[in-house]
């Protein structure tokens, strides 16, 4: 029967020995689907929505749909999230720690229950104890570890939060520069279809010059060739225009069956009045410039682990006490008047001196060093990127303005040139030829308007971006 305590302790042991969690985490838990969120669902803050965009949206519209749905922008908020949970994980390691530990010890030979507090004090043994305490640790110096682990996490938080204001800036920015491309397709693409009723027009023309001997039946086949190269060409540029409501619905974080239904509205206009300042930009972008700060924080983060891990060669102290009962179970001799339980207490200092550690201190603190570097040469590679970006950015916009005033002007001409050799051809004093080569020079000029229209403001936003600007 002394046995029984052994057995009892050790068959559920042995049974729970390999079982998992009982409720294991649901890694699609809240998806109607993998990878799509229930609709309502409330995702780091933001109420996600699934429903149908049925309305063209404006750029603001869309800009806020994008903040509400977009899984990258989530993920960067969840970052946040971690981040303070780590935060909050340093800042326990400096408070008490406060343990219930149990234990079943089985012994080769009857041992003491608990230890004798005088000469001659009868005792309770047996080699089946049960234990149970209330254990208090509370660390009084760790050469500065928890100090500096605490500063890192904080440094962290506020890393992964300039990562989360950069993610939304460049959200911004993907939307803004889809939206306007999309405004700019679709001038395109009318361009075209007014391009090919204007020949389809001009073609009915020709026949009828045909018909009273005054034209060639080549102008006729040529006027043709034509207006299928403009149907090819109009066929493409609507395929254009589908891919990019599609990527826009991407960006907008919206459902397969909600892509195709994306529609936005808006108008391309020239900001003549845009003030670009390319030296105040870059001393903004260096002060708010997400990206720029989290890597500076994160930066300064690196140094505090470092000093965390130069804070391993020093001792650690720390205030320990516990209190419990152990319990003999089935006592080999308990003389008269004892207990088969007795309570136990200790208080005390524990100090860690860590000697030898095979080089793992030394080893951590070069890791770390080489960490530092790396964050280093990071932040001064982004910091030539940061030039670079608004540089690039202005020269940008100043080309797209230049190119927005040469395309206007041109189409001017063209429309007037296309004019002419209209009414020169029916007066069979110019070619058929002229006529083509002017109306393509003609949808030449207003693609490439509208698509510097579109680069202009894609440059006005990529300026924002570069420069840390919020809208």
């Amino acid at each position: 029967m002394r046995w029984t305590p052994t057995l009892l302790f050790a068959i559920p042991c042995l049974s729970l020995a390999g079982c998992a969690l009982i409720d294991p985490t649901d890694p699609y838990a809240g998806m109607s689907r993998a990878g799509w969120p229930v609709d309502g669902q409330r995702l780091s803050g933001r109420v996600v929505t699934t429903r149908p965009v049925e309305e063209p949206l404006s750029l603001a519209e869309a800009v806020s749909v994008a903040l509400a749905n977009n899984p990258e922008l989530a993920a960067a908020g969840y970052d946040v999230e971690a981040a303070g949970a780590g935060r909050d994980i340093a800042l326990g390691a400096i408070l008490p720690r406060v343990n219930v530990v149990g234990g079943f010890t089985r012994h080769l030979d009857d041992q003491r229950l608990a230890p004798a507090r005088f000469n001659g004090e009868r005792g309770v043994f047996s080699d089946d104890v049960l234990s149970s305490d209330l254990v208090v640790t509370m660390p009084l110096f760790t050469g500065g570890r928890r100090i500096s682990e605490i500063k890192a996490a904080e440094l962290l938080e506020a890393s992964a939060e300039h990562r989360l204001a950069r993610s939304r800036s460049e959200l911004v920015f993907n939307v803004s520069s889809v939206f306007y491309s999309i405004l700019a397709q679709r001038h395109v693409v009318e361009s075209l279809e007014f391009s090919e009723t204007a020949l389809a027009e001009h073609l009915r023309r020709v026949e009828e010059l045909i018909a009273a001997q005054k034209a060639a039946r080549v102008d006729l086949l040529r006027t043709e060739v034509r207006i299928a190269d403009i149907q090819q060409r109009l066929a493409r540029e609507r395929n254009v225009l589908a891919i990019q409501a599609r990527v826009l619905a991407n960006l907008l974080g919206l459902q397969d069956e909600q892509s195709e239904g994306v529609l936005v509205a808006g108008t391309l206009t020239a900001d003549t009045e845009a003030a670009i300042d390319q030296a105040g930009g870059l001393a903004k972008a260096y002060s708010q410039r997400g990206d720029y700060l989290a890597a500076r924080s994160a930066l300064e983060a690196q140094a505090k682990r470092v000093d965390a891990a130069r804070a391993g060669h020093w001792p650690t102290v720390a205030v320990q006490g516990a209190y419990g009962g152990r319990w003999a179970a089935g006592a080999s001799d308990r003389p008269s008047g004892t207990s088969s339980f007795e309570d136990v207490g200790r208080v005390g200092v524990v100090v860690d001196i860590p000697v030898f550690e095979g080089g793992r201190i030394d080893a951590r603190i070069r890791q770390e060093r080489a960490n530092l570097a790396a964050a280093r040469e990071r932040l001064r590679r982004l910091e030539l990127q940061v030039r670079l970006d608004v540089e690039t950015a202005a020269l940008n916009i100043k080309s797209a303005l230049q190119r927005v005033r040469a395309t206007a002007k041109a189409i001017e001409q063209a429309e007037e040139s296309l004019r002419i050799e209209r009414q020169r051809y029916e007066l069979a004093q110019g070619s058929i030829t002229d006529v083509l080569d002017a109306q393509s020079a003609l949808l030449d000029s207003q693609t490439n308007h509208y698509r510097a229209l579109a680069d202009h403001r894609t440059a006005l936003a990529q300026f924002e971006l570069a420069t840390g600007e919020e809208r």
